[in-house]
C-alpha cells in the first residue's frame, strides 16, 4: 500500500491526463497557446505548466494549499504568456485540479472520466469564439436584420480610437488579445525594430 499522501503509479498516470484534460478546457491558457502569446514555443511552456504542475501536486510531501497553486498558475500565466486572468477562472482552475489530486489519492477517477466524455476544449473555444461573433453580428443589426447606421457610425468612432491606442502602444496588441477578465500584457523587454 502507499504512503498516505503518495499517488499510486495508476493513480499518477491517471492525475496526468486529469491535468492535461482541465488545462485544455482553460480558455485563457489555450487563447494564449493558439495566439503564441508566450511566442513560438507557447505550446510547449503549457506542456511544461502540465509537468510542473503534476511535479508540484504529486511528487511533493509537503502539504499544499490551492493559494499556493493559484498563485503559481498566475505567475506562469504572466511570465511565460504575458496574460494576466482576472475572470475567476485560475480561482476555478486551482480548485478543480486540487479535487482531481485528492480524488487520485482515494483512487477515485469519476471526475476525470466526465472530462473525458464532455468534448474536445479545442472545441470549445472555437464554438465560443462563434458565439461571440454572432452575437456581435445581432447586436449590430436591426429588427430587420439590415446594420443601424448609428452602430456604423459608432463602429467608425470606436475603431478611430482604437488605431490611436493602437498607435501609441509599443506591442500593438489586437482587439482579441483583451477578452472578458483577462488581457495580454505587453513584455517588459525591448522589441526590435519591424523587419520590412
Amino acid at each position: 500500500m502507499e504512503p498516505k499522501g503518495v499517488l499510486s503509479p495508476e493513480a499518477l498516470s491517471k492525475f496526468e491526463e486529469g491535468v492535461r484534460l482541465v488545462f485544455s478546457r482553460w480558455t485563457a491558457l489555450q487563447m494564449a497557446v493558439q495566439n503564441e502569446w508566450g511566442g513560438r514555443t507557447s505550446a510547449q511552456k503549457a506542456h511544461q505548466l502540465t509537468v510542473d504542475v503534476v511535479a508540484w501536486l504529486a511528487h511533493s510531501t509537503l502539504p499544499r494549499y490551492i493559494d499556493e497553486l493559484e498563485e503559481m498558475l498566475d505567475e506562469n500565466m504572466l511570465l511565460s504568456f504575458n496574460t494576466e486572468t482576472e475572470d475567476g477562472s485560475l480561482e476555478e482552475v486551482a480548485e478543480q485540479l486540487m479535487l482531481l489530486h485528492e480524488e487520485c489519492l482515494q483512487g477515485n477517477y469519476e471526475t476525470i472520466s466526465k472530462l473525458q466524455m464532455s468534448g474536445s476544449a479545442v472545441q470549445s473555444i472555437a464554438q465560443s469564439q462563434q458565439l461571440s461573433k454572432d452575437d456581435s453580428e445581432d447586436d449590430n443589426s436591426s429588427e430587420e436584420g439590415q446594420p443601424t447606421l448609428e452602430m456604423d457610425i459608432d463602429t467608425d468612432r470606436q475603431n478611430a480610437t482604437t488605431d490611436k491606442v493602437e498607435s501609441s502602444t509599443a506591442d500593438n496588441l489586437n482587439e482579441n488579445d483583451i477578452a472578458d477578465g483577462w488581457s495580454v500584457v505587453p513584455s517588459r523587454r525591448k522589441r526590435g525594430q519591424n523587419k520590412s
